[in-house]
Parts: structure tokens; C-alpha cells; sequence
């Protein structure tokens, strides 16, 4: 807990305008993910077809799209961005395995590792200064 204190501490004497407006491009990128994963999700169950043997497509299909859409959510108005983000970070590396297991698609693999990396950078960031975490945190 006094690492996470230390890690609020630090990102909040160091909050700039722009990290904010990539945190909230981030849950932007990831809802409008959310839903185009909802609205298809057809193409949901053929990207996960190269792991269709391991089990838990199902749990899969049903575990993405609402994890980015509610993720995004929170991530853009900051508000439990760190578990918003715990829970993207599993989708995000099963992103990227899939360009080396299935059919190798660079744009993919691209958006997944740069979305992968702003999202650990989030992770260990926060939310930052202009958040919903920041103004509640204020009102103690």
C-alpha cells in the first residue's frame, strides 16, 4: 500500500495536460474497441481461433468486449484506472500472441503493443491530476 501511496504521490507532483489526454485517448481507443468487438462478434471468435483449442472461447468472447467497454470508460474519466487497466492487460497480450500463433497482421500487432505499453505506463502512472480518482481523493 505505502508503494502505491509513494506512486500517487509522485504522479500527481508530475501530472501534466498532455498525459491526460493520452490516458483519456487510451479509454477512448478501448471503448470504441469494445464496441466494434461487441457489434462483430464474429470477428472476435475468428481471432481467437488459433487458441479455439485451449477452452474458454466462450468465456473469452464474453470477457473482451465488455472489459474494454467498461474499461474505457473508467480509464477516460479516471476512475479505478489502475484495475480499468489490470483488467486489459490479459486481452492485450493475447492480442499480440495471436499475430504469432495465427496469421501475422502487422497493423494488429502494432496497436496492440503500443496500447499494451501506454497501458503499463498507466498502470504504474495512475490517473493522474484531472481524474475522478484525483477529486475524490481531494474530498477526504
Amino acid at each position: 500500500m505505502g508503494t502505491i501511496k509513494s506512486l500517487n504521490k509522485w504522479a500527481n507532483a508530475h501530472s501534466y495536460l498532455p498525459i491526460d489526454l493520452l490516458r483519456i485517448a487510451l479509454g477512448v481507443f478501448l471503448f470504441i474497441k469494445g464496441v466494434h468487438f461487441a457489434a462483430d462478434s464474429q470477428l472476435l471468435v475468428n481471432l481467437i481461433k488459433p487458441f479455439q483449442n485451449f477452452g474458454g472461447a466462450m468465456l473469452t468472447i464474453h470477457y473482451v468486449a465488455p472489459a474494454h467497454f467498461l474499461g474505457g470508460i473508467l480509464i477516460v474519466f479516471g476512475l479505478l484506472t489502475r484495475w480499468a487497466i489490470v483488467a486489459q492487460i490479459p486481452i492485450l497480450i493475447i492480442a499480440i500472441l495471436l499475430n504469432f500463433v495465427g496469421e501475422m497482421q502487422t497493423s494488429n500487432l502494432f496497436f496492440a503493443t503500443i496500447t499494451f505499453l501506454i497501458c503499463l505506463f498507466f498502470l504504474f502512472y495512475g490517473s493522474g491530476k484531472h481524474s475522478v480518482d484525483y477529486y475524490l481523493k481531494m474530498q477526504k
